[in-house]
């Protein structure tokens, strides 16, 4: 990755649609979804549960992060690496980031082989993937800033100026202002603040 594009990474906007991969009768049903921590998994994977309740196994994998990604793979009693690492694959093929990828399998009666398993988990994952919109996003930081009300007129100047967002605002007799700005922003516009005379309180927000 180029030093300049390091903010920015690609996901998935929204849920793809259900898609369906069939391999000698057995059914593979693919679905990607988007998410943001690893809360969100267990839930999603419960749901498909429930949608195909006959179904023998839900495979998955997940990776989230950008600049320190983590991932995990799971074969629901699938042969070892025969299912949750071909999904994680496809992950990495896509080039994606804060998703889960999900193949239930519904057995048709006739084995596949742990090729043929690897292979249809591979393509029930491609063709989720390929049924969802990808966009890229940039890693944003948030800032708290802190200052007296009679420095409105130069911090708002300031945020329109460098068309600064502002995520919420508590004006009164000392003002409160959450603001978010590109990763790669973060320290020039940690400069803007704490250059202003008097300086501007700014910290970064976790």
């Amino acid at each position: 990755m180029e030093d300049e594009n390091q903010d920015s990474y690609r996901t998935i906007l929204k849920p793809s649609e259900e898609v369906l991969f069939k391999e000698k009768k057995s059914k593979f049903f693919g679905y990607a979804f988007p998410i943001s921590d690893e809360e969100e998994v267990k839930p999603l994977i419960e749901a498909l549960r429930k949608k195909h309740h006959t179904a023998n196994h839900v495979c998955y994998a997940w990776q989230l992060g950008v600049e320190e990604p983590h991932y995990r793979a799971n074969d629901d009693g699938e042969p070892n690496n025969s299912a949750g690492m071909p999904i994680y694959g496809q992950i990495q093929s896509f080039g994606v980031t804060n998703i889960l990828v999900a193949v239930t399998r519904i057995f048709g009666g006739t084995k596949l082989g742990v090729g043929g398993l690897i292979s249809a988990y591979k393509t029930g994952a491609q063709m989720a993937l390929e049924a969802s919109q990808i966009v890229e996003k940039t890693l944003q930081q948030r800032f708290v800033l802190k200052f007296d009300y009679e420095q409105i007129d130069k911090v708002m100047r300031t945020i329109k100026q460098h068309q600064i967002e502002i995520l919420t605002q508590t004006m009164e007799l000392s003002c409160t202002f959450i603001i978010s700005v590109r990763k790669q922003e973060a320290e020039q516009t940690l400069a803007l603040f704490t250059s202003m005379h008097p300086p501007i309180g700014i910290k970064k927000k976790q």
